[in-house]
């Protein structure tokens, strides 16, 4: 599901908001981050949203970010969605409380989000930074 880029307005019938308003059910955090995240995206450009039973991701050739429900993996999160953000770079942000190497060129941080309010102007330059490095 590519969206054009334009800045997270209504998009009428979209299957993939439906998917994620399922996927987040019961947890408007998460949808509020969706919503915000998306919106975000889709001010710099084109952009792919998946959704699966894990989680739901946002691309171009490369993963840029995806939002997950820690829920699903241990018994007491310490939020109700977790923001993972595709970095080529180590930074020594206090604010990821884990960092994944899952290759020597990519870093997956991972931010618990306790509110949509919480994706401030760093989260977004972190998110511009993703989205510029996923070509």
């Amino acid at each position: 599901m590519t969206s054009p880029g334009g800045g997270g307005g209504a998009r009428p019938h979209d299957p993939t908001d439906a998917r994620a308003e399922a996927f987040f059910a019961g947890r408007p955090t998460g949808l509020a981050a969706y919503r915000r995240v998306r919106a975000l995206l889709e001010q710099l450009g084109p952009i792919e949203v998946r959704v699966s039973r894990s989680q739901v991701a946002f691309r171009r050739r490369r993963g840029v970010a995806s939002l997950w429900l820690p829920g699903q993996y241990v018994r007491a999160p310490a939020s109700e969605v977790v923001l993972s953000i595709a970095l080529g770079r180590a930074d020594g942000s206090r604010r990821f409380p884990e960092v994944v190497r899952p290759s020597r060129r990519h870093r997956m941080r991972h931010l618990d989000l306790r509110d949509a309010a919480e994706i401030d102007d760093e989260v977004v330059g972190w998110l511009r930074e993703a989205y510029d490095r996923a070509g």
